[in-house]
């Protein structure tokens, strides 16, 4: 049998005062979605000034991060390669800015961000998921 680390309401709480931190140090009105290794949502939070589509899109890009296992900006990267089919791919946003959580090398959850350029939101995410 195998074994696996799990994300408590004490990691999802770094992770999000972490990704809230580099926000706001960088005045990004965003919103942030931390999800299990399923996608399933654990925490989301839209600061002040964030448009409201972005609670959804940050949830979508953190679910597309925990399924995918990887960051959604590959996602992004095929269909900007060129792979334009990859846009029916159920459950899968290609927008840049989730990121997979990682612990002792498994993938046990991710963080999506939205509101700000691609990139910004990606710096985000990455900042929340490094809190572990």
């Amino acid at each position: 049998m195998l074994s696996k680390a799990v994300l408590s309401q004490t990691e999802v709480t770094r992770i999000l005062a972490a990704a809230r931190a580099e926000a706001q140090a960088n005045n990004w009105a965003v919103s942030i979605a931390v999800v299990d290794d399923g996608g399933h949502p654990l925490a989301l939070e839209r600061l002040d000034g964030c448009a409201p589509i972005g609670a959804y899109i940050a949830t979508e890009k953190a679910r597309t991060s925990a399924l995918g296992r990887r960051d959604s900006k590959g996602y992004e990267d095929m269909v900007n390669g060129g792979r334009s089919a990859f846009l029916s791919a159920p459950l899968v946003t290609s927008l840049e800015g989730g990121v997979p959580v990682l612990v002792d090398g498994q993938v046990v959850g991710a963080v999506g961000v939205s509101g700000v350029k691609a990139d910004q939101d990606a710096q985000v995410a990455k900042a929340g998921a490094a809190a572990l």
